[in-house]
């Protein structure tokens, strides 16, 4: 049979023929790619030519298409359907690319070649565009050692190639841990749950063959199951089971893989020429150093801390008063912080989940992109990477912007969280290149033809990935490499966390929160006490996540612990970290830091982002209204389409005029004197 991967795709937009792909068409597939692409590197490389802009920028920029088509689907998979077959595929895979991805930014003819370009750069007539691309294009050659030579030449492709195989392992231990768990749970074991909380349990247990509803590793249920089970030794055997994934020995086991991971970081940041891993990632963020970093960080975290410890007085309290005696637990915070809620804003996750039906918050995402950007979104039928999934093709004025694949429920193969990536980034290079953006989430899937029903949480996550989304579909630049979210990381989040603050505009949510049952919009009084509980428990949420990132930061600043986890646990307890709060995420289950370099000395970003996010949202209201057209207009003109085509910086000043400071960001969060 012909190997769809090795054909022209003859699909609607050109996507990938998902329904033709076999698992044994990889390996094939990824052969004759590389064959291909390192046939167009030695072309490039090695060109007789003088290096021109045009036969050595241009040309890596249409390099490596066939690699594309093989990857794209593989990867895309991979992550949301896993099985022993493609995991296989995928550890072989990963010593590989990363031999490729050496042999292209290590090839000292090519450098040779980009550098003469990038030291006559004034001379070359170029176009802004044009310009950033080379500047990053040499960058990025220094940054990944082209400059090196001998042993230390050799020495980085070998630590860059373990890395990537350790990596993937850590990745794939986790999601074995998390396939591998589960707590079936008996009529007796529900005492206390809500009847979506044991529609959720019994759609698991569905999908896992087994004979009864289960609990399983999935944030959409264990949570839900945390804040209601009254069953407190339930509560905690589900909380210990999630927060040790990576950590319950033999295989699956993450420790000694952090501790590699670690110490490889750091010879690769030395044979650089830096102090520490975090210097050599921050260089190019928006932050620029640890100690930026820091500051930011134990500026939040200490009013943070000092709410989640008043916090944690009226709950303990609470448990006492409920006769349960000592202290009060990680298990414990979410059950009681959910009654307290109950009490002090009158609110009730069942009754809020009837208004908050996933198809509904879809077309809420849709409609305020719609009343911001003039787009428009129609179901599409074309074959996807799983049942489940589902395309709309993306249009403005009647004219195709961009396809968007949403993927919204959890399942055994997938991994853990909420990402966005784009199966094609949008470029002009080749033509006028649209983009396929794929959202994909966790959420509970219901039984049998109940509706999807998302908790607040849930909403915000939908907002939060539709953000990333936007960020690549209305992408309007030449090349690729500075497409849609090809940014600095601590400016990536800005888009995401931004259009979180639409789900909060009251007109919103009066046209999409409709009862599942009656289809009644959610009452004035239950919408003002939501809004007015928005900063609800913001200590508690706001120390488990800083805690995470000031751990991140520590590990790769200065000498690697030869033993993250007795690292963790020192640097918590200097802290003071409240005994009934865990990090967001612990080492062994950090995939975030450990399972590539994206967020690795960066899991900070997203509170750097909030900093922008929270002045940003106010300059909407500043101007009247959350759809003020001309500050829509402003932002898709300076952040959303612009890509990494300039510095994060001038592109937020030129959209607001000034840097924000951290008063927006603890005023959001209630944190606040």
């Amino acid at each position: 049979m012909t190997n769809p991967l090795l054909s022209d795709w003859t699909t609607r937009f050109n996507l990938p023929p998902f329904s033709d792909i076999k698992d044994s068409h990889f390996e094939e597939g990824l052969d004759a790619a590389l064959t291909t692409a390192r046939a167009e590197l030695t072309a490039i490389a090695n060109n007789p030519e003088p290096a021109t802009f045009d036969n050595t920028i241009n040309a890596l920029a249409l390099m490596g298409e066939d690699l594309d088509k093989v990857l794209v689907p593989f990867y895309t998979l991979a992550s949301t359907d896993s099985t022993p077959e493609r995991e296989a595929l995928q550890r072989d895979f990963s010593p590989l690319l990363s031999a490729w991805s050496s042999e292209v930014m290590m090839n000292r003819a090519l450098f040779e070649r980009v550098d003469t370009l990038w030291n006559c750069i004034d001379d070359l007539n170029l176009s802004d565009e044009e310009r950033r691309v080379l500047d990053l294009s040499h960058r990025n050659f220094v940054r990944a050692g082209a400059k090196l030579e001998g042993d230390a030449y050799d020495r980085l492709k070998e630590v860059q190639k373990r890395l990537a195989v350790l990596g993937t392992e850590f990745t794939q231990n986790i999601l074995a841990d998390e396939r591998s768990w589960s707590m079936a749970l008996t009529d007796d074991d529900l005492e206390g749950l809500p009847d979506f909380v044991k529609a959720s349990a019994i759609a698991a247990g569905k999908e896992r063959d087994a004979d009864g509803p289960v609990v399983t590793l999935s944030r959409s249920l264990i949570v839900p199951f945390l804040q209601f089970s009254s069953r407190r030794d339930l509560r905690e055997r589900a909380y210990r089971a999630w927060t040790s994934r990576g950590a319950n020995g033999g295989e699956t086991d993450n420790r000694e893989i952090a501790a590699e991971i670690l110490q490889l970081r750091a010879e690769r940041a030395q044979l650089l020429g830096y102090s520490s891993f975090a210097d050599y990632k921050l260089e190019i963020q928006m932050a620029k150093t640890p100690d930026a970093v820091r500051g930011l960080l134990m500026d939040v975290w200490h009013p943070a801390k000092a709410q989640a410890e008043r916090d944690a007085e009226v709950l303990t309290r609470m448990m006492h008063e409920d006769r349960v005696n000592g202290d009060l637990e990680p298990w414990d915070w979410r059950y009681y912080s959910r009654q307290r809620r109950a009490v002090e804003h009158d609110l009730d996750e069942a009754e809020l989940k009837s208004y908050l039906q996933l198809d509904n918050m879809i077309e809420a995402a849709f409609d305020c992109a719609t009343r911001l950007f003039d787009l428009e979104f129609s179901p599409i039928d074309v074959s996807l990477h799983h049942p489940d999934a589902r395309a709309w093709e993306v249009t403005r004025g009647g004219k195709h912007i961009a396809v968007f694949v949403g993927d919204y429920f959890a399942r055994a193969g997938k991994r853990s969280g909420a990402w966005c990536s784009a199966m094609r980034s949008q470029q002009k290079l080749k033509g006028d290149i649209r983009p396929h953006v794929l959202n994909v989430c966790n959420f509970a899937k219901p039984s049998g033809d109940a509706p999807a029903l998302l908790s607040y949480g849930d909403a915000r996550t939908l907002f939060h990935e539709f953000g990333h989304a936007l960020h690549q579909m209305l992408s309007d630049v030449t090349y690729e490499m500075i497409s849609g979210t090809s940014v600095a990381r601590d400016f990536v989040e800005l888009p995401s966390q931004l259009y979180e603050h639409w789900l909060e505009v009251p007109e919103v949510l009066q046209k999409h929160a409709l009862h599942a049952e009656t289809g009644a919009p959610m009452p004035d009084e239950l919408l003002k006490r939501l809004l007015d509980a928005a900063t609800y428990d913001q200590g508690f949420a706001t120390v488990e996540y800083v805690a995470s990132a000031l751990v991140d930061l520590d590990f790769h600043t200065g000498t690697p612990p030869a033993d993250p986890m007795a690292r963790q646990t020192d640097l918590l307890e200097e802290l003071g970290m409240p005994h009934a709060i865990g990090m967001r995420h612990a080492t062994p289950h950090f995939a975030h830091v450990f399972s590539g370099d994206g967020y690795s000395a960066g899991y900070y970003s997203y509170m750097w982002s909030e900093v922008m996010d929270a002045d940003a949202f106010e300059a909407f209201e500043e101007a009247g209204g959350a759809f003020d057209e001309e500050t829509a207009d402003k932002l898709e003109k300076f952040i959303l389409s612009t890509g990494g085509s300039q510095e994060a910086e001038d592109l937020y000043l030129a959209f607001r005029g000034r840097m924000p400071g951290v008063e927006a960001l603890l005023k959001g969060r209630g944190l606040a004197a």
